[in-house]
């Protein structure tokens, strides 16, 4: 895979946080790289079609460096994580995740790079199911204990909703599935824009 000597090689970061009220100022704060481009998208990654990085898939070319602050800023699931890393890998796009410490490289991927993309991105995949199914327990024993008043199950309450809320479900759904109120939805809401500075 030759380079066209008249184009200089760019260095690209990717960020992404799942609302507008949130920021990205954590993500690759400690990677000492001058980027010559920065693209950041603000709604979910619960599929690939999001703006900004369509853009830059189209605007890499080989040769060019992508840098992401994790495997689920880039995707939520493993199919798509695949699919995006092979499409930039086939154009000879280079890309690291730093929290991981792994970078896909077009060259040298092959079938165990490959592997290990897959594996971690399970992981991650994995954990953060586990996460939300022990919110959902959480919250399902409370409310069977009639705990919902207690500081930890108000705790809870508000993990659920927030997780709920992440996945774009309407506050109409969520009320009603956790039998509260589309106020205490909303109020919730109102946090989670509140924390810019948390990043899911």
């Amino acid at each position: 895979m030759g380079y066209a000597s008249n184009y200089r090689r760019l260095k690209y970061a990717y960020k992404r946080v799942s609302t507008v009220g949130q920021n990205t100022v954590r993500q690759l704060a400690e990677v000492d790289i001058e980027f010559d481009y920065e693209f950041t998208d603000k709604l979910s990654a619960k599929d690939k079609d999001r703006p900004q990085l369509n853009i830059l898939l189209d605007l890499a070319k080989e040769g060019d460096e992508i840098h992401v602050h994790s495997l689920d800023r880039l995707a939520r699931n493993v199919k798509d994580l695949i699919e995006i890393v092979t499409q930039l890998n086939d154009k000879g796009v280079l890309i690291v995740f730093h929290k991981e410490n792994l970078r896909c490289e077009p060259e040298s991927m092959g079938s165990m790079g490959r592997l290990i993309l897959t594996i971690l991105g399970a992981v991650a995949e994995f954990e953060r199911e586990i996460i939300n199914e022990r919110i959902r327990e959480g919250v399902a024993i409370a409310k069977k204990e009639g705990k919902f008043k207690g500081r930890t199950a108000d705790m809870r309450l508000k993990s659920e909703i927030k997780s709920r809320l992440k996945e774009e479900q309407k506050v109409a759904t969520i009320a009603k599935e956790l039998k509260t109120s589309e106020t205490t939805v909303y109020r919730v809401r109102k946090e989670l824009l509140a924390e810019s500075s948390v990043e899911v």
